[in-house]
């Protein structure tokens, strides 16, 4: 059985919020902060990494 990759998406602001993206069959809306030192972050119910861009490297 293969798991698949989370899915990545490059933002251009600190806050985000991730609902699962898939509608009623997602999950709650949360509000996530990238730390500045990090530059990602990931939801706690999907995995979804969010990435600032110009930090794709990290």
């Amino acid at each position: 059985m293969t798991i698949e990759a989370p899915e990545i998406k490059l933002v251009e602001t600190t806050r985000v919020a991730c609902d699962g993206g898939e509608g009623a069959l997602g999950h709650p809306r949360v509000w996530l902060q990238i730390p500045e030192d990090q530059g990602w972050v990931e939801c706690p119910y999907c995995d979804c990494k969010y990435i600032l861009k110009g930090r794709e490297d990290g």
